[in-house]
């Protein structure tokens, strides 16, 4: 089982998560009462949506980890899992995103807020060539 695959299995047993379709068609997503949360996109990332303002308050610390990826101007995080410490890492910052989307006001149901990393990542990279 790889770690991302093990981090989920833990993820569903708490009470404020539901497993769901993410809304970019690709892997298994969690989401909380009012927002998509994560995308399980390999066996070995995840997208967290940690919102503007929990990434802004955490920046220096994610920058410097290097676990974590940032995309420019998405409130998601990638998160590289490769051993234990970073599923314990994903664990922290999931408590984070649930703490940061429960003080949010409520979207519309069903909507995400912002898109995953997972097709801004390529999109990015594609520009980077040219």
């Amino acid at each position: 089982m790889t770690a991302a695959w093990h981090a989920l299995d833990r993820l569903v047993s708490w009470p404020d998560l539901a497993e769901a379709q993410p809304s970019c068609g690709i892997g298994r997503a969690l989401r909380s009462t009012r927002a998509e949360i994560a995308h399980f996109h390999s066996g070995h990332s995840v997208d967290l949506h940690l919102t503007a303002g929990t990434i802004r308050r955490f920046e220096h610390d994610l920058r410097h980890s290097t676990a974590i990826r940032l995309v420019p101007g998405s409130h998601w995080v990638t998160v590289r899992l490769e051993c234990e410490a970073d599923v314990n890492l994903l664990m922290t910052l999931m408590s984070a995103a649930l703490q940061a989307h429960l003080a949010r006001p409520e979207t519309v149901a069903g909507v995400p807020s912002s898109r995953c990393n997972d097709r801004r990542e390529a999109a990015l990279s594609h520009r980077a060539r040219l």
